[in-house]
Formats: structure tokens, sequence, C-alpha cells
């Protein structure tokens, strides 16, 4: 990638939840309330929650994560605020924002794990509760993390390899649009662990489409003998499909991740296949966990296994199954 990306976005969001009402707090000034019951209501104060990820501008992938950690939010009466920033340093600042706010817990992602290993580390030793999401499930304990939620990429790799096997590919196109990225890395490692057929990886610039769609268009047009293109969002599959029509090339297209437009171009054919991690998924667990484990003690797997989303197949066969709900902007 040698095009750089454009200013990282950061963007936030409340949830908004019914306020304790005004006539009972009058009510217990009236009748002469007592300290333990001052205190019960102290106790029950919405818990604040920080939501920090990688997530670049207008991606819509990042839009289901943020649209199940409010669903999450608004069920736990929780103020939950959500940032986000490309850049790791400013990601890292994010958290360290968070912990000068005093919030009750954080989500974060760990795509580039180095840059979040200090402020996850200040976060924990401010005593506020950290859990990770989408990235990073080779780092997460190693960091001190409470719990993890996400696809294992290798493992979801490795299966987009043996389909393809099925499929009868020779010669896969693997396209990272983020370079560094550990969890982009780790899928076109998996695909070329089990995959049979040669593995090339492509690296684009995934915040410029016109850049993906010329790299692209070039690198097929080069090789006639590329007859599989995997990309690693579901927008990187529809620009693939178009750069295929330009090349005059014959491949075909799986990609990892989901989304409405892509689930037509599944219906259509245009797409072979999509790995489904769940975002929306994600996005809920990892806030409804900080809520568990503030109010109940709860960690999920332990504290020492993954609490896996993916990954999941949607083919042609079974992606009306799905549509609906990618209709409405979940899946």
């Amino acid at each position: 990638m040698n095009t750089p990306p454009p200013p990282p976005a950061r963007s936030r969001s409340m949830s908004v939840a019914a306020a304790v009402s005004v006539g009972l707090l009058l009510l217990a000034g009236c009748s002469g309330a007592d300290d333990s019951r001052l205190d019960a209501g102290a106790d029950t104060a919405r818990l604040r929650i920080s939501l920090l990820t990688h997530a670049g501008k207008d991606d819509a992938f990042w839009e289901l994560v943020r649209k199940g950690a409010e669903a999450a939010a608004a069920k736990d009466d929780v103020e939950l605020t959500y940032a986000n920033d490309s850049d790791p340093a400013g990601q890292a600042q994010l958290v360290r924002d968070a912990i000068g706010d005093r919030v009750d817990g954080i989500a974060v992602t760990l795509a580039k794990p180095a840059a979040m290993r200090a402020p996850v580390a200040a976060a924990r030793a401010a005593g506020i509760p950290v859990v990770g999401l989408n990235s990073g499930i080779d780092a997460w304990k190693s960091q001190g993390l409470l719990e993890y939620f996400g696809q294992d990429e290798s493992v979801a790799g490795a299966a987009v390899g043996t389909k393809l096997n099925g499929l009868k590919a020779r010669h896969a196109l693997c396209v990272i649009h983020e370079r560094g990225n550990v969890a982009l890395e780790a899928r076109c490692a998996g695909v070329r662990k089990t995959f049979g057929g040669e593995t090339e990886n492509l690296y684009v610039e995934g915040t410029d489409p016109d850049a993906v769609d010329a790299v692209l268009t070039a690198r097929l047009r080069q090789d006639p003998g590329i007859d599989e293109v995997v990309t690693l969002g579901a927008q990187f599959a529809l620009d693939a499909v178009s750069s295929i029509k330009a090349a005059g090339s014959k491949a075909q297209v799986a990609t990892f991740d989901l989304n409405n437009n892509l689930v037509k171009a599944v219906r259509a054919g245009n797409v072979q296949f999509a790995v489904d991690q769940q975002p929306y998924l994600q996005g809920y667990l990892a806030v409804d966990s900080l809520w568990l484990y503030k109010t109940n003690g709860n960690i999920s797997g332990g504290g020492v296994a993954p609490v896996l989303t993916g990954p999941a197949f949607v083919t042609r066969t079974n992606v009306a199954t799905v549509a609906r709900f990618a209709a409405a902007g979940t899946r």
C-alpha cells in the first residue's frame, strides 16, 4: 500500500434510556430517606461502556458491529460510547481517553496488537475491565483481556481453502485491503494452508475503491490463469466482480463477510459464497458481556477460550435464510 489512507474517522453515539424519575427523588428527599436507600440508588447508576474499533470511514461492516452493540446497550440500560480510528495510534488514544473518562468497561479490537498493548495495560491498571472483539484472537489472552468475541481467522481461511478444492479452483488471488492487519493476514494464510492450488496475496489500498479496481484489474489481465479471487470484505467482493468483467477474466469470486448487496450478489450467482462472522453478534456480545461481568461476575469462555461467532458459509442454496435480516441491516 503506497497510497496513504484518508484522515481516520471518529464518531460517537450514545444509547437513549429512561432517566430516573424526578418525582421519586423528591419523594425520597421529603420522606427523610435514610443513607441505605440513597446508597442503593447510587448502586443502580447506569454503567458506562466504550466500544473502540479500528474501523475506517463509512465501512458498512462496522455499522453492523455498532448496531449490535447499541441493541445490547438498550437492553441492559447501558450508556454506550462508540468511537473508531483507523490509525493504530489514534485508536490507542481513544482507549486512553476512555480511561480518563473513568468508564466502567471497554470493548476494543486488536487489529494491530502491538499498538494496543500499552493502553490496554493502562486500562487494566485503572481497574477497568476490557474485552476484545473481531481482531486479535491470538493476542487477547496475553494482553490480559477478560473475554474475546469473534472468528478464528486461521480456521476460517482453512475452511475457504478446502471449499476451493471442492470447486476445482487452481490459482487463487487473496486480496488484502489493509496491510499489517493480523486478522486479514491470517485469513489468507489459512487459505494457503489447505488449498491444493496456488495462493497469491495481492495488497490493495482498501480506502481507495478506484485504486482497488485498477490494481485488481491489472493483475487479472496480466495472468489469465487466475481462476479464483478471494476478497476479505463484502464491498471488495463487489469490486472484484467489476474488475473481472473489465479484465475479461473467467475468474470466480468468493469472499469473507456479508452485507445486503453481497447477499444479492450471491443470490444472482455473481459471488460463489461468503463467510459470515456475524459482526452484529460481535458488537452485541462485547457490550452485553461487560454488563454481565459488572453486574453478576460472569466471564464467557471462562476467560481462557474465545467465544466464536463464525465461520458460517452463505451460498446460493442457503442465502434466503439470512436475506431478510441482511435487508434489515443486521446481517
